[in-house]
């Protein structure tokens, strides 16, 4: 008979915050940038310079912490953590160990079975590394420091997640609170979201921890659940015939849905972790904790509640717009402009949704303006435009932010509106189609959508709708 298996998942996610220096020194933390450009003396880690810390670093930390659930340390400071690397210019990373920022808080998720709380151990404040990019035609590794020094929190969460989807709901809901306080844009393609995978598995019912392997090299919530199925496979076969699972670090290859061993699991006492001599401790009073818990926006749960009550949209629209801070933004502007919520909510849900879908974007990659889509759908509102240019316009913004009006002038989109016209092509349409109009007016109503399409494609699709309905029924009756 075969035995049973648990998995047990826990995670170490390391985001990138979004400020507009470094945590250590003056130099820009925007992504990208030509190779070694965003770089000082700091964060290259020349001997002599001396570290300062960004105060922004720590309001992000208290405001993610707080968010979560989170005791916070009055009182931390930062460690050395020392190894070579090549992307490690220092041979060592200030992070902290013994007094992180913030301890002990939980992050609520839906499951199958359920709501659950999946626990925090702590939230630590560190730099980041350089990045090493390899150069198979030269046949050589070249480093990038402009990465170096990049504002960190390492989120650790305890071993409560028993699946791929539970890993996902955390992630998600991680990604979704760290969003909406403006702490980090959390894009897994960029490496400002990355999660290790801690996964261990033993019999059904056992109390005894299994031996944990980490994985690394998830950079998407796909990848992440396919390494954990196979992880997970892979350490049960080995229990099958009897093998030992070894402590490892284990980097995933999502081509190959396979990890490959990369390291033997370092314990802390491996990096000779000793307090920072050039960085002060800090200090975090009441006072502090306070004002960061005044300036926390409306988070994703309020939110949701106010836009059923406020906006009167459904449930089910609140929750898909909600989900997304970038997406609420836009909703709550486009709808202060136009007033029109139920239509905005219309927009984003069905078309907006759809050109994501089709670019394979994510919803923080909106680049249009409320503005621009307030315009559009007045326009579609009062019969500038019919329903299908609305839509051709509507790819225009999305792709390129363009104003409406200027579009609609330039590509001749103008619904026609002109009486005279649209009656020369109604007439056309009705002795053309007299079997169809002597059906309507003998009571089979359906058959007027039918005329209605025949004039719009005797109008090439450039006729008001309200307009043409009206003078048919007109001519009908």
């Amino acid at each position: 008979m075969s035995r049973e298996y648990e998995t047990v998942i826990g995670l170490e996610v390391h985001v990138e915050l979004a400020t507009e220096t470094k945590i250590f020194c003056g130099c820009s933390a925007k992504f990208g940038g030509e190779s070694n450009t965003h770089t000082c003396p700091v964060c290259t880690g020349m001997p002599g310079s001396l570290p300062v810390l960004n105060r922004q670093v720590v309001e992000y930390a208290l405001a993610v912490g707080l968010a979560a659930g989170c005791e916070i340390n009055r009182f931390c400071r930062f460690d050395r953590k020392n190894y070579f690397y090549p992307d490690n210019p220092q041979n060592y990373q200030i992070s902290q160990l013994y007094l992180p920022i913030c301890h002990d808080g939980g992050i609520e998720i839906e499951t199958e079975a359920g709501k659950k709380t999946v626990r925090i151990h702590e939230i630590h404040m560190e730099e980041d590394a350089g990045k090493l990019i390899h150069d198979e035609w030269e046949d050589c590794s070249l480093v990038d420091y402009n990465r170096s020094g990049v504002p960190l929190l390492e989120i650790v969460s305890e071993p409560d997640m028993r699946n791929a989807q539970e890993v996902i709901a955390y992630l998600e809901k991680l990604r979704m609170i760290i969003q909406y306080l403006g702490a980090s844009d959390c894009k897994l393609q960029e490496g400002s979201m990355r999660a290790d995978v801690n996964l261990s598995v033993r019999e059904a019912g056992s109390r005894t921890m299994g031996t944990r392997t980490e994985m690394k090299n998830l950079n998407s919530f796909k990848a992440i659940a396919r390494a954990i199925e196979g992880e997970k496979k892979r350490q049960i076969e080995l229990l099958e015939e009897g093998k030992a699972v070894i402590q490892e670090t284990r980097r995933w290859d999502d081509n190959k849905e396979y990890s490959f061993a990369m390291r033997s699991k370092e314990d802390a006492k491996d990096y000779r972790y000793f307090p920072d001599p050039d960085l002060p401790p800090v200090v975090i009073s009441d006072e502090w904790i306070r004002a960061v818990k005044e300036r926390q926006p409306e988070l994703r749960t309020e939110k949701l509640a106010r836009y059923i009550r406020e906006y009167g949209i459904p449930e089910y629209d609140a929750q898909i717009i909600t989900s997304s801070s970038k997406m609420a933004s836009i909703f709550e502007k486009t709808s202060e402009i136009c007033k029109k919520p139920k239509k905005v909510s219309n927009w984003l849900m069905v078309e907006t949704l759809r050109l994501l879908k089709e670019k394979g974007m994510e919803p923080e990659d909106i680049s249009f303006s409320p503005e621009n889509l307030a315009k559009l759908i007045d326009l579609a509102d009062d019969g500038t435009i019919n329903n299908k240019a609305a839509k051709e316009v509507f790819e225009e913004i999305f792709s390129n932010d363009t104003d409406p009006l200027y579009y609609i002038e330039e590509r001749g989109l103008k619904a026609v509106g002109d009486e005279g016209i649209l009656l020369a092509a109604i007439d056309k349409v009705l002795s053309e189609n007299s079997d169809s109009a002597e059906a309507y007016r003998g009571g089979k109503e359906k058959v007027f959508g039918f005329l209605v399409g025949q004039v719009m494609r005797e109008m090439k699709g450039q006729a008001s709708p309200a307009a043409v309905n009206k003078i048919l029924k007109d001519k009908l009756s």
